[in-house]
């Protein structure tokens, strides 16, 4: 009795180590890595294609139907543009069309749409028309449409719009386009539909019976 008693107090047998393999060997660290890899290079390629701009033309003030548009009415500008909208504006490098006009208005500070331009009309007659200074809008710039007054010699007389909606084609300098009792010079583009009008006009600007309006 007393034996089995000292055969149990004995030293207890270490308990059995499994082995585990090297840490270099885990499949998961190795999915881990390639994970952040690829997060890494993902975020590097956005992070560099946020910094690409390209430079575009935007319109320095108002630019109205029918206008030519010279670099005078244009500032660059860099805008951020994925590639299905690269070509939709008008870069900085691309040569202006020389013999084209808008087709459509475009404000202050808009970007130049590369498909905004048109043939110029064939059919415009180009007029000068001569006005009193205090008979032209203020701030007339080209590209403007007006319509042309002519009034008659008796003050009791409406004046009558003989030329409408035409475009201003081009201011003189102040010291180059006023003429004969401070009348200034305006040239207008008059369309085949109004041209039966022009010897009106002409006859009436002679005695600075003519004047112009615009709408804006």
């Amino acid at each position: 009795m007393m034996l089995s008693v000292i055969r149990n107090l004995g030293p207890e047998a270490p308990p059995a180590v499994r082995a585990t393999p090297a840490a270099w060997r885990d499949p998961r660290l190795w999915i881990g890595v390639a994970l952040v890899s690829a997060s890494v290079l993902v975020g590097s390629r956005v992070v560099g294609s946020a910094g690409e701009t390209t430079e575009v033309w935007a319109a320095r003030s108002d630019l109205a139907v029918g206008q030519s548009v010279t670099r005078a009415d244009l500032v660059p500008a860099s805008v951020h543009l994925d590639g299905a909208r690269a070509s939709t504006y008008l870069r900085t490098t691309d040569d202006l069309p020389d013999e084209e006009v808008l087709a459509r208005a475009i404000g202050s500070g808009e970007l130049v749409p590369a498909a905004a331009f048109e043939a110029a009309a064939s059919d415009v007659l180009h007029v000068p028309v001569w006005a009193p200074a205090d008979a032209v809008p203020a701030g007339l710039t080209e590209g403007s449409t007006v319509d042309v007054w002519v009034t008659t010699d008796d003050r009791a007389d409406a004046a009558s719009a003989v030329l409408d909606d035409v475009i201003v084609l081009g201011l003189p300098l102040h010291e180059d386009g006023l003429g004969p009792a401070g009348n200034r010079q305006v040239l207008v583009g008059v369309p085949e539909s109004q041209r039966g009008s022009v010897g009106q006009v002409l006859a009436a600007a002679r005695d600075g019976r003519v004047a112009l309006t615009r709408e804006g």
